[in-house]
């Protein structure tokens, strides 16, 4: 009898195993089948969820001529997570809102719903992702050993504020299809977030920039960004409509501050060369008329679709301005390249307004530069200038012929004709 019952017992324990086992394939077959799914539907969202597979977590973009790069940009990550919201799969992006919500609550310096512009790639639960220090678990910021010494960048551990909002908007899309747990998960997250976004509220009307610099010395950045109120503008716009139910009262005081930053991004309005200035100088009052950047403008398009009855003028504007070839650069200015993030976007305001010739020519442009797994680099040449100099340097910001989270993003927007400002409708 009771070698029966062991023999029983063995038998049972093995099917368990082998069951499980085969769970677990299913599951791991059924998430790469996901990603061949996508692609299915646009390559670029393909290689974003293939991304997400391979790392656990933040992805980042691989240099083709500089070897790997393990900056997870929070950028990058957040639009990523929207994208992959929009072809269901769901699965993809909680791996990225689970990451964003770690780093969020395991800041070695702040507690106040920040979020650093850069993190490591990988699922920064893993061994590899945080650190453990007098019992206390802390994220790991991207940054290399040089000469004995540990080494950071000082754009990476600062904050910006349209990157914040670009979180919160990935947080939204993560809640819209997640469990109730998780779906609470999200939105306490983004709350976080966007109260400290309040923060940087101005007086005058809309949001200041962010902070910049190192941990025990950061300073509140004082110009404002059009770029990032049209962000915030999205964002909080989104997370009012989520939260309102629960919130009632938070949601409003988030609708509100929404449209505070329209306002200011709206005055950055030039009537008569329709177009949006980059935002103001470090007094936070005085227009910045010198760089005009494209995407100013191709946001306030996706961000105003509905509202504007310009929006063709505004397009001519860069089209005058920046066109370089069948694509765009940057900015109005030396016209050295065309980067490709931007020119995506412009095929994304060329979809949903109508304008099928003007789509289908950028479209072709940029499947020139898609590679075989459906990425794209951020330009389609080394060197591309912004005008600008990277936040809390005085390095130029350039972009390369490398390969780009975000553009690939963009790319897959365009794909799938989907405007990524539509949640906060």
């Amino acid at each position: 009898m009771n070698i029966k019952t062991n023999c029983a017992r063995i038998l049972i324990s093995l099917l368990l195993i082998a069951s499980l086992f085969l769970s677990a394939c299913a599951r791991h077959d059924e998430t790469l089948g996901k990603a061949e799914q996508i692609s299915a539907l646009s390559q670029a969202a393909g290689f974003i969820a293939e991304s997400v597979e391979k790392s656990g977590g933040f992805i980042a973009g691989t240099e083709q001529k500089h070897g790997t790069s393990d900056y997870a940009y929070l950028y990058d990550n957040a639009v990523a997570a929207v994208v992959l919201s929009r072809v269901d799969a769901q699965q993809h992006v909680e791996k990225i809102a689970d990451a964003i919500v770690f780093a969020q609550q395991h800041d070695r310096a702040f507690s106040d719903g920040r979020l650093r512009n850069a993190y490591t790639s990988g699922n920064p639960k893993s061994d590899s992702g945080h650190s453990i220090a007098a019992g206390k678990v802390t994220i790991r910021l991207p940054g290399f050993w040089q000469d004995g010494q540990w080494h950071e960048d000082a754009y990476t551990v600062s904050t910006s504020s349209g990157n914040m909002a670009w979180a919160i908007l990935a947080l939204c899309s993560a809640s819209k299809n997640s469990s109730d747990e998780k779906s609470a998960e999200y939105l306490a997250s983004a709350m976080l977030a966007a109260d400290f976004l309040l923060t940087l509220k101005s007086e005058s009307g809309g949001f200041t920039a962010g902070y910049e610099g190192w941990d025990n010395a950061q300073v509140k950045v004082t110009y404002k960004s059009t770029e990032h109120n049209i962000d915030i503008y999205c964002a909080l716009l989104a997370l009012a409509g989520a939260v309102k139910e629960n919130a009632p009262a938070k949601a409003a005081l988030y609708k509100e501050a929404a449209y505070s930053a329209k306002a200011f991004f709206l005055s950055m309005y030039d009537e008569n060369l329709h177009c949006f200035y980059t935002g103001t100088t470090d007094d936070g009052e005085t227009i910045s008329h010198g760089v005009i950047p494209l995407d100013t403008n191709s946001l306030a398009v996706l961000a105003l679709t509905n509202e504007l009855s310009d929006a063709y003028k505004i397009l001519s504007f860069v089209e005058e301005r920046m066109a370089v070839g069948d694509g765009f650069d940057f900015s109005a200015g030396d016209l050295d390249g065309i980067w490709n993030e931007g020119t995506a976007q412009m095929a994304v305001c060329y979809h949903i307004l109508g304008n099928t010739d003007k789509y289908n020519t950028v479209m072709a442009y940029l499947k020139t530069q898609t590679g075989a797994d459906g990425s794209v680099p951020a330009a389609d040449r080394d060197g591309v200038s912004t005008g600008f100099v990277i936040a809390g340097t005085d390095m130029l910001w350039e972009y390369n012929n490398t390969q780009s989270i975000s553009a690939t993003c963009w790319l897959a927007f365009a794909e799938l004709g989907i405007n990524p400002f539509d949640i906060a409708s």
